[in-house]
């Protein structure tokens, strides 16, 4: 069908499939100070708009909406079309909490009584 449109008209498609992708996307990768909104996400990987970044590399951070995601090392994979995927190298949960290096004990005081 897109061999009768005109070479115009398919361009302002192609524009608006990709805004419709990027307002849809929930998740973005942040690097360094830049956001890209990530509009395919799998265990292995992500895709980014070819277009906004298409040499990411290194140390990224992921997250949907204000929620911290992961922590990742990243390498570029392929160009698909109008994307480019990444693949993790290192993909780590991202925690509230420092990790500790030692073991805790199952009884926890939940409070402390006053001395009257």
């Amino acid at each position: 069908m897109t061999d009768f449109l005109p070479k115009d008209l398919q361009d302002q498609l192609a524009s608006a499939r990709r805004q419709a992708r990027r307002k849809a996307a929930t998740r973005v990768v942040h690097v360094g100070d830049e956001a890209f909104p990530i509009l395919d996400y799998s265990d292995t990987g992500f895709a980014v708009d070819a277009g906004d970044a298409s040499h990411l590399r290194g140390l990224i951070d992921i997250y949907e909406g204000p929620t911290h995601l992961t922590q990742a090392l990243i390498v570029a994979s392929a160009r698909d079309g109008d994307l480019m995927r990444y693949e993790f190298k290192r993909n780590t949960r991202a925690s509230g909490s420092a990790p500790i290096d030692f073991e805790r004990d199952g009884v926890v005081p939940k409070g402390l009584l006053p001395r009257d």
